[in-house]
Protein backbone atom coordinates (compact mmCIF):
# COMPACT_ATOMS: atom_id res chain seq x y z
CA UNK A 1 0.00 0.00 0.00
CA UNK A 2 1.33 3.66 -0.45
CA UNK A 3 1.96 5.77 1.75
CA UNK A 4 0.56 9.56 2.86
CA UNK A 5 3.46 11.19 1.29
CA UNK A 6 3.16 8.52 -1.95
CA UNK A 7 -0.36 9.27 -2.70
CA UNK A 8 0.12 13.32 -1.93
CA UNK A 9 3.06 13.03 -4.38
CA UNK A 10 1.26 10.67 -7.10
CA UNK A 11 -1.81 12.83 -6.92
CA UNK A 12 0.07 15.94 -7.41
CA UNK A 13 1.82 14.16 -10.66
CA UNK A 14 -1.23 13.18 -12.11
CA UNK A 15 -2.45 16.65 -12.01
CA UNK A 16 -0.07 18.29 -13.65
CA UNK A 17 2.59 19.51 -11.12
CA UNK A 18 6.08 19.15 -12.25
CA UNK A 19 8.09 20.07 -9.66
CA UNK A 20 8.46 20.71 -5.88
CA UNK A 21 10.46 23.45 -4.10
CA UNK A 22 12.17 23.26 -0.56
CA UNK A 23 14.42 22.48 1.56
CA UNK A 24 14.96 18.68 3.16
CA UNK A 25 15.03 17.94 6.68
CA UNK A 26 13.77 14.98 8.77
CA UNK A 27 10.07 15.37 9.23
CA UNK A 28 9.92 15.32 5.57
CA UNK A 29 11.79 12.75 4.73
CA UNK A 30 8.49 10.47 3.56
CA UNK A 31 7.64 13.22 1.41
CA UNK A 32 11.12 13.88 -0.15
CA UNK A 33 11.62 9.86 -0.54
CA UNK A 34 8.23 9.83 -1.92
CA UNK A 35 9.02 12.35 -4.43
CA UNK A 36 12.73 10.47 -5.69
CA UNK A 37 10.70 7.64 -6.75
CA UNK A 38 8.75 9.87 -8.84
CA UNK A 39 8.34 11.80 -12.18
CA UNK A 40 8.73 14.95 -10.12
CA UNK A 41 11.84 17.51 -10.18
CA UNK A 42 13.03 18.33 -6.55
CA UNK A 43 14.31 22.04 -6.46
CA UNK A 44 16.42 21.97 -3.57
CA UNK A 45 17.07 25.89 -2.59
CA UNK A 46 19.33 27.09 -0.13
CA UNK A 47 16.34 29.35 1.99
CA UNK A 48 13.03 28.16 1.95
CA UNK A 49 11.90 31.47 1.70
CA UNK A 50 13.36 31.17 -1.36
CA UNK A 51 11.17 28.24 -2.17
CA UNK A 52 8.04 29.75 -1.70
CA UNK A 53 8.71 32.91 -4.03
CA UNK A 54 10.26 30.96 -6.69
CA UNK A 55 6.83 28.41 -6.32
CA UNK A 56 4.87 31.84 -6.39
CA UNK A 57 6.50 33.16 -9.84
CA UNK A 58 5.98 29.79 -11.60
CA UNK A 59 2.33 29.75 -10.46
CA UNK A 60 2.25 33.27 -11.94
CA UNK A 61 3.56 32.58 -15.69
CA UNK A 62 1.75 29.01 -15.47
CA UNK A 63 -1.23 29.72 -14.23
CA UNK A 64 -1.18 26.62 -12.86
CA UNK A 65 -0.51 24.86 -9.10
CA UNK A 66 2.66 25.06 -8.07
CA UNK A 67 4.35 23.46 -4.72
CA UNK A 68 6.63 24.18 -2.03
CA UNK A 69 7.38 22.27 1.30
CA UNK A 70 9.50 23.31 4.29
CA UNK A 71 10.14 20.96 7.64
CA UNK A 72 9.46 21.07 10.95
CA UNK A 73 9.96 24.37 12.59
CA UNK A 74 11.82 26.67 11.77
CA UNK A 75 11.80 25.12 8.29
CA UNK A 76 7.87 25.98 7.33
CA UNK A 77 8.49 29.39 9.37
CA UNK A 78 10.82 30.12 6.70
CA UNK A 79 8.51 29.61 4.11
CA UNK A 80 6.30 32.43 5.48
CA UNK A 81 6.96 35.81 3.36
CA UNK A 82 7.09 34.09 0.16
CA UNK A 83 4.30 32.40 1.15
CA UNK A 84 2.55 35.71 2.10
CA UNK A 85 3.48 37.14 -1.41
CA UNK A 86 1.64 34.36 -3.32
CA UNK A 87 -1.52 35.10 -1.39
CA UNK A 88 -1.72 38.55 -2.00
CA UNK A 89 -0.39 37.88 -5.37
CA UNK A 90 -3.11 35.65 -6.18
CA UNK A 91 -1.92 32.56 -7.22
CA UNK A 92 -2.62 28.88 -6.56
CA UNK A 93 -0.04 27.50 -4.53
CA UNK A 94 -0.12 24.10 -2.73
CA UNK A 95 2.33 24.55 0.81
CA UNK A 96 3.25 21.01 2.31
CA UNK A 97 4.07 22.42 6.29
CA UNK A 98 5.33 19.50 8.12
CA UNK A 99 5.12 18.92 11.60
CA UNK A 100 6.59 17.45 14.85
CA UNK A 101 5.70 14.02 15.57
CA UNK A 102 2.03 13.57 15.58
CA UNK A 103 2.15 12.69 19.95
CA UNK A 104 4.46 15.23 20.34
CA UNK A 105 1.78 18.02 19.81
CA UNK A 106 1.56 20.40 22.95
CA UNK A 107 4.35 19.17 24.43
CA UNK A 108 7.12 21.68 23.58
CA UNK A 109 8.94 19.14 21.81
CA UNK A 110 11.99 20.36 20.26
CA UNK A 111 10.81 22.57 16.83
CA UNK A 112 7.42 22.93 18.00
CA UNK A 113 5.46 25.57 16.47
CA UNK A 114 1.59 25.91 15.48
CA UNK A 115 1.73 25.80 11.60
CA UNK A 116 -1.34 25.87 11.21
CA UNK A 117 -1.87 29.12 13.34
CA UNK A 118 1.20 30.86 11.48
CA UNK A 119 -0.22 30.15 7.79
CA UNK A 120 -3.94 31.28 8.61
CA UNK A 121 -3.65 34.82 7.48
CA UNK A 122 -1.60 34.15 4.11
CA UNK A 123 -3.78 31.36 3.17
CA UNK A 124 -7.32 30.19 1.27
CA UNK A 125 -7.13 27.22 3.14
CA UNK A 126 -5.07 26.04 6.38
CA UNK A 127 -5.42 22.48 8.13
CA UNK A 128 -3.68 20.42 9.83
CA UNK A 129 -4.02 16.50 9.17
CA UNK A 130 -4.36 15.16 12.97
CA UNK A 131 -5.25 11.89 11.42
CA UNK A 132 -4.38 9.52 9.11
CA UNK A 133 -7.58 9.04 7.75
CA UNK A 134 -8.50 12.42 7.23
CA UNK A 135 -6.15 12.11 3.73
CA UNK A 136 -6.29 11.99 0.68
CA UNK A 137 -10.30 13.84 0.92
CA UNK A 138 -7.69 16.64 2.62
CA UNK A 139 -5.70 16.84 -0.06
CA UNK A 140 -8.53 17.17 -2.78
CA UNK A 141 -9.71 20.09 -0.61
CA UNK A 142 -6.48 22.07 -0.60
CA UNK A 143 -5.91 21.97 -3.87
CA UNK A 144 -9.49 22.44 -5.42
CA UNK A 145 -9.55 25.85 -2.90
CA UNK A 146 -6.15 26.86 -3.94
CA UNK A 147 -7.20 26.83 -8.08
CA UNK A 148 -10.68 27.93 -7.18
CA UNK A 149 -9.65 31.11 -5.16
CA UNK A 150 -6.34 31.42 -6.86
CA UNK A 151 -4.46 31.39 -3.52
CA UNK A 152 -2.47 29.48 -1.05
CA UNK A 153 -3.78 26.31 0.62
CA UNK A 154 -1.81 24.66 3.58
CA UNK A 155 -1.66 21.14 4.95
CA UNK A 156 0.11 20.69 7.93
CA UNK A 157 1.24 17.06 8.56
CA UNK A 158 3.47 15.42 10.39
CA UNK A 159 6.20 13.46 9.36
CA UNK A 160 5.05 9.68 11.19
CA UNK A 161 1.75 10.45 9.53
CA UNK A 162 3.33 11.11 5.95
CA UNK A 163 4.62 7.61 6.59
CA UNK A 164 1.44 6.12 7.47
CA UNK A 165 0.11 3.55 4.33
CA UNK A 166 -3.71 4.18 3.12
CA UNK A 167 -5.42 2.16 0.46
CA UNK A 168 -6.28 5.01 -2.16
CA UNK A 169 -5.39 5.70 -5.95
CA UNK A 170 -4.04 9.40 -7.00
CA UNK A 171 -6.60 12.01 -8.24
CA UNK A 172 -6.69 14.25 -10.76
CA UNK A 173 -6.89 17.81 -9.34
CA UNK A 174 -7.56 20.18 -12.48
CA UNK A 175 -9.23 23.77 -12.52
CA UNK A 176 -11.75 24.49 -14.84
CA UNK A 177 -12.51 28.14 -14.89
CA UNK A 178 -15.93 29.62 -15.97
CA UNK A 179 -17.64 32.76 -17.45
CA UNK A 180 -19.39 34.93 -14.76
CA UNK A 181 -21.37 37.74 -15.96
CA UNK A 182 -22.61 40.70 -13.95
CA UNK A 183 -26.60 41.60 -13.31
CA UNK A 184 -28.12 43.17 -16.12
CA UNK A 185 -30.38 45.58 -14.31
CA UNK A 186 -26.22 47.19 -13.09
CA UNK A 187 -25.24 46.87 -16.30
CA UNK A 188 -27.90 49.30 -18.10
CA UNK A 189 -27.26 51.84 -15.38
CA UNK A 190 -23.43 51.39 -15.73
CA UNK A 191 -24.34 51.83 -19.96
CA UNK A 192 -26.40 55.00 -19.03
CA UNK A 193 -23.60 56.52 -17.34
CA UNK A 194 -21.09 55.84 -19.40
CA UNK A 195 -23.50 56.65 -22.36
CA UNK A 196 -24.66 60.69 -20.85
CA UNK A 197 -20.91 61.53 -19.88
CA UNK A 198 -18.42 63.49 -21.63
CA UNK A 199 -15.16 62.47 -20.00
CA UNK A 200 -14.85 58.68 -19.80
CA UNK A 201 -11.33 57.13 -17.90
CA UNK A 202 -10.86 53.84 -17.33
CA UNK A 203 -8.57 52.39 -15.16
CA UNK A 204 -7.19 48.96 -15.40
CA UNK A 205 -5.21 45.99 -13.58
CA UNK A 206 -4.17 42.39 -13.73
CA UNK A 207 -7.90 41.36 -14.40
CA UNK A 208 -7.92 42.81 -17.69
CA UNK A 209 -5.71 39.45 -18.95
CA UNK A 210 -7.12 37.78 -21.44
CA UNK A 211 -9.61 40.67 -22.40
CA UNK A 212 -6.77 42.91 -23.89
CA UNK A 213 -8.78 43.76 -27.39
CA UNK A 214 -11.81 44.30 -26.02
CA UNK A 215 -10.07 46.76 -23.65
CA UNK A 216 -9.31 48.27 -26.65
CA UNK A 217 -12.68 48.26 -28.22
CA UNK A 218 -14.50 49.95 -25.13
CA UNK A 219 -11.88 52.35 -25.07
CA UNK A 220 -12.11 53.44 -28.61
CA UNK A 221 -16.31 53.37 -28.45
CA UNK A 222 -15.98 55.89 -25.45
CA UNK A 223 -12.89 57.39 -26.88
CA UNK A 224 -11.56 56.84 -22.91
CA UNK A 225 -7.76 57.12 -21.76
CA UNK A 226 -6.41 53.91 -20.06
CA UNK A 227 -4.59 54.21 -17.30
CA UNK A 228 -3.01 51.07 -16.12
CA UNK A 229 -2.41 50.12 -12.79
CA UNK A 230 1.49 48.22 -12.16
CA UNK A 231 0.30 44.09 -12.41
CA UNK A 232 -1.88 45.68 -15.81
CA UNK A 233 1.29 46.81 -17.26
CA UNK A 234 2.13 44.02 -19.13
CA UNK A 235 -1.38 43.38 -20.12
CA UNK A 236 -2.75 46.86 -21.49
CA UNK A 237 0.61 48.31 -22.67
CA UNK A 238 1.15 47.37 -25.96
CA UNK A 239 -0.56 47.42 -29.14
CA UNK A 240 -2.76 50.31 -27.40
CA UNK A 241 -3.47 53.77 -28.85
CA UNK A 242 -5.49 54.29 -25.60
CA UNK A 243 -2.79 54.12 -22.70
CA UNK A 244 -2.01 56.86 -21.07
CA UNK A 245 0.81 55.13 -18.60
CA UNK A 246 0.00 54.56 -15.05
CA UNK A 247 -0.56 55.90 -12.19
CA UNK A 248 0.07 55.66 -8.32
CA UNK A 249 2.99 56.26 -6.96
CA UNK A 250 5.30 54.86 -9.29
CA UNK A 251 3.53 56.65 -12.40
CA UNK A 252 3.20 58.66 -14.93
CA UNK A 253 1.54 62.49 -14.46
CA UNK A 254 -0.58 61.90 -17.34
CA UNK A 255 -2.22 58.73 -15.49
CA UNK A 256 -2.33 60.79 -12.89
CA UNK A 257 -4.35 63.81 -14.80
CA UNK A 258 -6.18 61.32 -16.49
CA UNK A 259 -8.16 60.10 -13.64
CA UNK A 260 -7.92 63.22 -12.02
CA UNK A 261 -10.11 64.88 -14.87
CA UNK A 262 -12.63 62.12 -15.46
CA UNK A 263 -16.60 62.81 -15.06
CA UNK A 264 -16.87 58.66 -14.62
CA UNK A 265 -14.18 56.37 -14.15
CA UNK A 266 -14.70 52.64 -15.57
CA UNK A 267 -12.26 50.38 -13.19
CA UNK A 268 -11.72 47.11 -14.97
CA UNK A 269 -10.56 44.31 -12.89
CA UNK A 270 -8.37 46.42 -10.58
CA UNK A 271 -7.32 46.62 -6.70
CA UNK A 272 -5.62 49.78 -7.43
CA UNK A 273 -4.80 50.61 -3.34
CA UNK A 274 -3.55 54.61 -3.30
CA UNK A 275 -6.88 56.59 -2.45
CA UNK A 276 -5.26 59.63 -3.05
CA UNK A 277 -5.26 58.81 -6.67
CA UNK A 278 -8.63 58.59 -7.20
CA UNK A 279 -10.82 61.44 -8.71
CA UNK A 280 -13.51 63.26 -5.98
CA UNK A 281 -16.26 63.93 -7.79
CA UNK A 282 -16.38 61.37 -10.58
CA UNK A 283 -19.31 58.84 -10.98
CA UNK A 284 -17.52 55.40 -11.05
CA UNK A 285 -17.91 51.98 -11.60
CA UNK A 286 -16.26 48.79 -10.97
CA UNK A 287 -15.93 45.59 -12.76
CA UNK A 288 -14.49 42.77 -10.20
CA UNK A 289 -15.20 38.99 -10.55
CA UNK A 290 -14.60 39.37 -7.04
CA UNK A 291 -17.25 40.77 -5.40
CA UNK A 292 -15.59 41.08 -1.99
CA UNK A 293 -13.17 43.74 -3.81
CA UNK A 294 -15.46 46.61 -4.82
CA UNK A 295 -15.33 49.39 -2.98
CA UNK A 296 -12.18 48.60 -0.94
CA UNK A 297 -10.18 51.79 -1.92
CA UNK A 298 -13.02 54.34 -2.99
CA UNK A 299 -16.54 54.70 -3.05
CA UNK A 300 -18.44 53.05 -5.84
CA UNK A 301 -21.37 54.01 -7.63
CA UNK A 302 -21.92 51.26 -9.96
CA UNK A 303 -20.94 48.00 -9.36
CA UNK A 304 -20.61 45.30 -11.80
CA UNK A 305 -19.66 41.70 -10.53
CA UNK A 306 -18.29 39.63 -13.50
CA UNK A 307 -14.99 38.90 -15.58
CA UNK A 308 -13.71 41.79 -17.31
CA UNK A 309 -13.85 40.01 -21.02
CA UNK A 310 -17.83 38.90 -19.91
CA UNK A 311 -18.53 42.32 -18.99
CA UNK A 312 -17.24 43.85 -21.72
CA UNK A 313 -19.18 42.00 -24.04
CA UNK A 314 -22.07 42.28 -22.58
CA UNK A 315 -21.49 45.93 -22.03
CA UNK A 316 -20.75 47.05 -25.48
CA UNK A 317 -24.15 46.67 -27.59
CA UNK A 318 -25.45 49.09 -24.95
CA UNK A 319 -22.65 51.65 -25.68
CA UNK A 320 -23.23 54.43 -27.98
CA UNK A 321 -20.02 55.61 -30.33
CA UNK A 322 -18.51 59.09 -28.56
CA UNK A 323 -18.17 61.51 -31.49
CA UNK A 324 -16.00 63.85 -29.18
CA UNK A 325 -12.36 62.77 -28.52
CA UNK A 326 -11.13 66.15 -26.89
CA UNK A 327 -10.73 64.22 -23.46
CA UNK A 328 -8.66 61.59 -25.03
CA UNK A 329 -6.53 63.42 -27.40
CA UNK A 330 -5.76 65.89 -24.85
CA UNK A 331 -4.21 63.19 -22.25
CA UNK A 332 -2.55 61.35 -25.01
CA UNK A 333 -0.92 64.66 -25.90
CA UNK A 334 -0.01 65.05 -22.05
CA UNK A 335 1.13 60.94 -22.41
CA UNK A 336 3.41 61.45 -25.11
CA UNK A 337 5.36 64.81 -23.12
CA UNK A 338 5.44 62.67 -19.91
CA UNK A 339 6.79 59.63 -22.02
CA UNK A 340 9.38 61.92 -23.44
CA UNK A 341 10.67 62.95 -20.28
CA UNK A 342 11.15 59.94 -19.23
CA UNK A 343 13.00 58.93 -22.09
CA UNK A 344 15.43 62.14 -21.96
CA UNK A 345 15.86 60.93 -18.31
CA UNK A 346 17.24 57.51 -19.57
CA UNK A 347 20.26 58.60 -21.38
CA UNK A 348 23.98 58.33 -21.20
CA UNK A 349 26.36 60.55 -19.20
CA UNK A 350 29.39 61.10 -19.07
CA UNK A 351 29.79 60.61 -15.24
CA UNK A 352 27.85 57.96 -13.49
CA UNK A 353 25.34 55.79 -14.80
CA UNK A 354 21.53 56.55 -14.26
CA UNK A 355 19.59 53.79 -13.27
CA UNK A 356 17.01 54.68 -16.24
CA UNK A 357 19.74 54.73 -18.88
CA UNK A 358 21.02 50.97 -17.69
CA UNK A 359 17.27 49.86 -17.55
CA UNK A 360 16.46 51.25 -21.38
CA UNK A 361 19.44 49.29 -22.55
CA UNK A 362 18.15 45.96 -21.08
CA UNK A 363 15.05 46.49 -22.23
CA UNK A 364 16.17 47.19 -26.03
CA UNK A 365 18.96 44.02 -25.80
CA UNK A 366 16.37 41.49 -24.09
CA UNK A 367 14.55 38.50 -26.12
CA UNK A 368 10.73 39.79 -27.54
CA UNK A 369 9.24 37.16 -25.16
CA UNK A 370 11.81 37.97 -21.99
CA UNK A 371 10.78 37.43 -18.43
CA UNK A 372 11.39 40.84 -15.94
CA UNK A 373 11.54 40.53 -12.70
CA UNK A 374 12.07 43.56 -10.40
CA UNK A 375 13.43 43.64 -6.75
CA UNK A 376 10.60 45.97 -4.70
CA UNK A 377 12.30 49.69 -5.19
CA UNK A 378 14.39 51.38 -7.60
CA UNK A 379 14.13 48.41 -9.80
CA UNK A 380 10.80 48.14 -9.98
CA UNK A 381 10.05 51.88 -10.66
CA UNK A 382 12.49 51.81 -13.69
CA UNK A 383 10.86 48.65 -14.87
CA UNK A 384 7.30 50.15 -14.36
CA UNK A 385 8.72 53.06 -16.36
CA UNK A 386 11.42 52.18 -19.18
CA UNK A 387 10.17 48.09 -19.66
CA UNK A 388 7.98 47.85 -22.89
CA UNK A 389 5.54 45.13 -22.95
CA UNK A 390 4.82 43.82 -26.20
CA UNK A 391 1.98 40.88 -25.70
CA UNK A 392 4.97 37.98 -25.12
CA UNK A 393 6.90 39.39 -22.39
CA UNK A 394 5.89 39.18 -18.89
CA UNK A 395 6.73 41.14 -15.95
CA UNK A 396 5.94 40.06 -12.13
CA UNK A 397 7.10 40.70 -8.89
CA UNK A 398 6.20 41.25 -5.57
CA UNK A 399 3.75 44.16 -6.56
CA UNK A 400 1.09 43.77 -3.89
CA UNK A 401 3.15 42.25 -1.04
CA UNK A 402 6.00 44.58 -1.78
CA UNK A 403 8.60 42.73 0.12
CA UNK A 404 12.45 42.94 -0.73
CA UNK A 405 14.60 40.30 -2.36
CA UNK A 406 12.12 39.05 -4.74
CA UNK A 407 13.63 39.05 -7.65
CA UNK A 408 16.72 36.08 -7.73
CA UNK A 409 14.28 33.90 -6.00
CA UNK A 410 10.86 34.65 -8.47
CA UNK A 411 13.47 34.08 -11.00
CA UNK A 412 14.19 30.71 -10.24
CA UNK A 413 10.79 29.14 -10.02
CA UNK A 414 10.06 31.13 -13.87
CA UNK A 415 13.25 29.50 -15.13
CA UNK A 416 12.94 25.99 -13.87
CA UNK A 417 9.34 26.33 -15.02
CA UNK A 418 10.62 27.62 -18.54
CA UNK A 419 13.89 26.62 -19.50
CA UNK A 420 14.19 27.75 -22.74
CA UNK A 421 12.84 31.60 -22.06
CA UNK A 422 15.36 34.44 -21.04
CA UNK A 423 14.90 35.01 -17.43
CA UNK A 424 16.58 38.72 -16.13
CA UNK A 425 16.23 39.27 -12.35
CA UNK A 426 16.75 43.12 -11.93
CA UNK A 427 17.76 43.46 -8.52
CA UNK A 428 18.87 45.92 -5.97
CA UNK A 429 22.34 45.52 -4.12
CA UNK A 430 20.02 45.07 -0.66
CA UNK A 431 17.63 42.94 -2.33
CA UNK A 432 19.88 40.22 -4.06
CA UNK A 433 21.76 40.66 -0.68
CA UNK A 434 19.52 39.18 1.83
CA UNK A 435 18.89 35.64 -0.15
CA UNK A 436 22.54 35.58 -1.69
CA UNK A 437 23.09 32.34 -0.98
CA UNK A 438 20.46 30.91 -3.51
CA UNK A 439 22.70 31.71 -6.43
CA UNK A 440 24.25 28.35 -5.68
CA UNK A 441 20.72 27.01 -6.37
CA UNK A 442 21.21 28.72 -10.05
CA UNK A 443 24.38 27.62 -10.07
CA UNK A 444 23.37 23.61 -9.08
CA UNK A 445 20.79 23.55 -11.52
CA UNK A 446 23.00 25.48 -14.03
CA UNK A 447 19.58 27.88 -14.67
CA UNK A 448 20.64 30.92 -17.08
CA UNK A 449 19.14 33.64 -14.99
CA UNK A 450 20.42 36.68 -16.16
CA UNK A 451 20.77 39.29 -12.71
CA UNK A 452 21.24 43.10 -12.93
CA UNK A 453 22.04 44.55 -9.79
CA UNK A 454 21.09 48.26 -9.39
CA UNK A 455 24.32 48.91 -7.23
CA UNK A 456 23.85 52.27 -5.85
CA UNK A 457 25.69 50.98 -2.17
CA UNK A 458 22.48 51.80 -0.87
CA UNK A 459 19.00 51.02 0.26
CA UNK A 460 18.06 53.42 -2.51
CA UNK A 461 14.60 53.89 -2.44
CA UNK A 462 14.09 53.88 1.53
CA UNK A 463 16.57 56.99 1.39
CA UNK A 464 13.95 58.63 -0.92
CA UNK A 465 11.23 57.88 1.22
CA UNK A 466 13.31 59.70 4.18
CA UNK A 467 13.98 63.32 2.56
CA UNK A 468 10.53 62.82 1.15
CA UNK A 469 9.72 62.80 4.78
CA UNK A 470 12.27 65.52 5.84
CA UNK A 471 14.40 62.53 7.69
CA UNK A 472 18.19 62.71 7.54
CA UNK A 473 19.27 59.59 5.63
CA UNK A 474 20.79 56.98 8.08
CA UNK A 475 21.21 53.25 8.55
CA UNK A 476 20.84 53.18 4.85
CA UNK A 477 24.69 52.68 3.68
CA UNK A 478 25.66 49.36 2.21
CA UNK A 479 29.28 48.42 2.08
CA UNK A 480 28.81 46.08 -0.93
CA UNK A 481 31.18 43.79 -2.51
CA UNK A 482 31.89 43.05 -5.98
CA UNK A 483 29.15 40.60 -6.92
CA UNK A 484 30.30 40.26 -10.26
CA UNK A 485 33.33 38.59 -8.20
CA UNK A 486 31.07 36.99 -6.13
CA UNK A 487 29.61 35.33 -9.29
CA UNK A 488 32.69 33.75 -10.65
CA UNK A 489 33.20 32.57 -7.00
CA UNK A 490 30.49 30.56 -7.11
CA UNK A 491 30.77 29.45 -10.76
CA UNK A 492 28.12 32.12 -12.38
CA UNK A 493 29.79 34.37 -15.38
CA UNK A 494 30.42 38.20 -13.56
CA UNK A 495 30.70 41.72 -15.21
CA UNK A 496 31.06 45.16 -13.82
CA UNK A 497 30.57 48.33 -15.55
CA UNK A 498 31.23 51.58 -14.00
CA UNK A 499 31.00 53.86 -16.79
CA UNK A 500 27.93 54.63 -19.64
CA UNK A 501 30.49 54.34 -22.36
CA UNK A 502 31.23 50.60 -21.23
CA UNK A 503 27.51 49.87 -20.98
CA UNK A 504 25.98 49.03 -24.50
CA UNK A 505 28.41 46.65 -25.22
CA UNK A 506 28.67 45.03 -21.42
CA UNK A 507 24.54 44.45 -21.90
CA UNK A 508 24.86 42.40 -25.04
CA UNK A 509 27.49 40.04 -23.99
CA UNK A 510 25.54 39.76 -20.42
CA UNK A 511 22.93 38.80 -21.96
CA UNK A 512 23.46 36.66 -24.48
CA UNK A 513 25.59 34.44 -22.39
CA UNK A 514 25.15 30.96 -22.27
CA UNK A 515 24.47 30.57 -18.34
CA UNK A 516 23.47 32.31 -15.49
CA UNK A 517 25.19 35.38 -15.00
CA UNK A 518 25.45 38.72 -13.12
CA UNK A 519 25.96 42.29 -14.19
CA UNK A 520 27.47 44.74 -11.48
CA UNK A 521 26.34 48.43 -12.58
CA UNK A 522 27.59 51.22 -10.23
CA UNK A 523 23.95 53.35 -10.46
CA UNK A 524 23.49 56.96 -9.32
CA UNK A 525 22.92 56.67 -5.59
CA UNK A 526 21.22 60.70 -5.41
CA UNK A 527 19.02 59.38 -8.16
CA UNK A 528 15.20 61.01 -7.96
CA UNK A 529 12.35 59.37 -8.65
CA UNK A 530 9.62 60.92 -8.37
CA UNK A 531 5.95 60.18 -8.03
CA UNK A 532 3.50 61.67 -10.62
CA UNK A 533 2.42 64.26 -8.35
CA UNK A 534 4.03 66.24 -5.71
CA UNK A 535 2.06 67.08 -2.60
CA UNK A 536 2.23 70.05 -0.21
CA UNK A 537 4.12 67.82 2.35
CA UNK A 538 6.75 66.45 0.19
CA UNK A 539 7.80 69.45 -0.46
CA UNK A 540 8.07 70.52 2.81
CA UNK A 541 10.06 67.30 3.84
CA UNK A 542 12.32 67.73 1.25
CA UNK A 543 13.01 71.33 2.50
CA UNK A 544 13.30 69.71 6.01
CA UNK A 545 15.68 67.31 4.73
CA UNK A 546 17.99 70.17 3.30
CA UNK A 547 17.85 71.83 6.39
CA UNK A 548 18.70 68.93 8.65
CA UNK A 549 21.46 67.69 5.96
CA UNK A 550 23.38 70.99 6.36
CA UNK A 551 23.26 71.12 10.20
CA UNK A 552 24.49 67.77 10.57
CA UNK A 553 27.32 68.92 8.35
CA UNK A 554 26.37 66.71 5.52
CA UNK A 555 25.91 69.34 2.92
CA UNK A 556 27.93 67.56 0.10
CA UNK A 557 24.94 65.03 -0.30
CA UNK A 558 22.78 68.40 -1.64
CA UNK A 559 25.41 69.44 -4.21
CA UNK A 560 25.18 65.15 -4.95
CA UNK A 561 21.63 65.26 -5.42
CA UNK A 562 21.79 68.39 -7.49
CA UNK A 563 24.31 67.51 -9.72
CA UNK A 564 22.32 63.95 -10.48
CA UNK A 565 19.65 65.61 -11.33
CA UNK A 566 20.36 68.72 -12.82
CA UNK A 567 18.74 67.31 -16.34
CA UNK A 568 15.06 67.02 -14.75
CA UNK A 569 15.15 70.79 -14.93
CA UNK A 570 16.83 72.11 -18.06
Amino acid sequence: MPTIAQNIVNTLNASGVRRVYGLAGDSLNGFTDAIRESDLDWIHVRHEETAAFAAAAEAATTGELTVCAGSCGPGNLHLINGVFDAQRSRVPMLVIASHIPSDEIGSGYFQETHPQSLFEECSVYVEHVSNAKQMPRLLRIAMREALSKSGVAVLVISGDTLLTEIEAEPEVIRHYPSSTYPDQAQLLKAAEALNDCDRVTILAGAGVEGAHNELVEIAGRLQAPIVHALRGKEFIEYDNPYDVGMSGLLGFESGYRALESAQTLLMLGTDFPYQQFFPEDATIIQVDIRGEQIGRRTRVDIPLIGGVKETIETLLPHLTKRKSSKHLDKMLKHYEKTKKDFDDLASPSRQTIHPQYLTKLIDEAADDDAVFIPDVGSPVVMASRHLTMNGKRRLIGSFSHGSMANAMPQAIGVQASHPDRQVVALAGDGGLAMLLGDLLTLKQYDMPVKIVVYNNSSLNFVELEMKAAGVVTFGTDLENPSFAALAEAVGLKGFTVEKSKDLPGAVKEFLAHDGPAILDVTTERQELTLPPSIELEQVKGFTLYALRTVLNGRGDELVDLAKANLRRFF
